[in-house]
């Protein structure tokens, strides 16, 4: 069963960064573009950051310039990372991996929270 492990997020200040971590267990995420969403409350889940199996990455224009998308594909895991800086209280939301073109089951998400 595909799985996403997501971690990294918790409670920081504005102006702070978080570096997100994902893993995804299933080798043919090695040949797909993957991304990172979040949902905050009330609304609906969104992409933020995308990038493609040779590394081009695309962003939301709302984390353009602060967010960084990157990937380690190995044989039969890939991990997928978001860094996030000068962290915004609308960063606050549930932040998921996943498929760009095509979502798998969502996992768990990790929570970042931003606030004062």
């Amino acid at each position: 069963q595909v799985q996403f492990v997501e971690s990294g997020g918790g409670w920081v200040q504005p102006g702070a960064s978080l570096r997100l971590s994902c893993a995804a267990s299933e080798s043919i995420f090695s040949h797909i573009s993957m991304g990172w969403f979040r949902q905050a409350p009330g609304r609906e889940r969104e992409l933020v950051a995308g990038i493609s199996t040779s590394g081009t990455t695309n962003y939301a224009d709302s984390v353009k310039g602060r967010f960084t998308i990157s990937r380690d594909n190995a044989v039969n895991t890939v991990t997928v990372y978001l860094q996030m800086n000068s962290l915004k209280p609308e960063d606050t939301a549930v932040y998921y991996c996943n498929g760009v073109a095509y979502r798998w089951s969502w996992g768990q998400g990790t929570q970042v929270t931003v606030s004062t």
